[in-house]
């Protein structure tokens, strides 16, 4: 078993889903959360994490959206999955399925406000 933090995961050497998906997922769940936070909760370095939401953002998956020092993220949920199997999914239903109903109440609620701010 892998522990970081309060976090374990079984010693294995797959999972089913992706590093991309597993950031994602930690920013839908906390959109202020720090890059540190994000690499120790998905078990890669902070510099992985770091191309892997410049890399969600170059996809228009999420964008960045600076509150002085720090980073806040604004998620498409209506931006579409990128592999043939499942383009036809939307990341909103992707986040239906692994999120919890307060986390997607939370994440609505962030995205109402930042586009109340003119961000998308």
């Amino acid at each position: 078993m892998l522990c970081a933090g309060a976090l374990c995961v079984r010693d294995s050497d797959w999972t089913f889903l992706s590093n991309y998906a597993h950031v994602l997922v930690c920013l839908a769940e906390n959109p202020g959360a720090r890059l540190r936070d994000v690499a120790d909760r998905v078990g890669i370095t902070e510099r992985s994490a770091q191309r892997l939401i410049s890399r969600l953002d170059d996809a228009g998956i999420l964008t960045r959206v600076k509150h002085g020092r720090r980073n806040s993220y604004y998620i498409d949920t209506s931006a579409h999955l990128r592999h043939p199997i499942e383009e036809r999914c939307t990341v909103g239903e992707f986040l239906k399925l692994v999120l919890s109903p307060a986390h997607l109440r939370r994440l609505e609620a962030h995205k109402a406000g930042l586009e109340e701010q003119g961000v998308r």
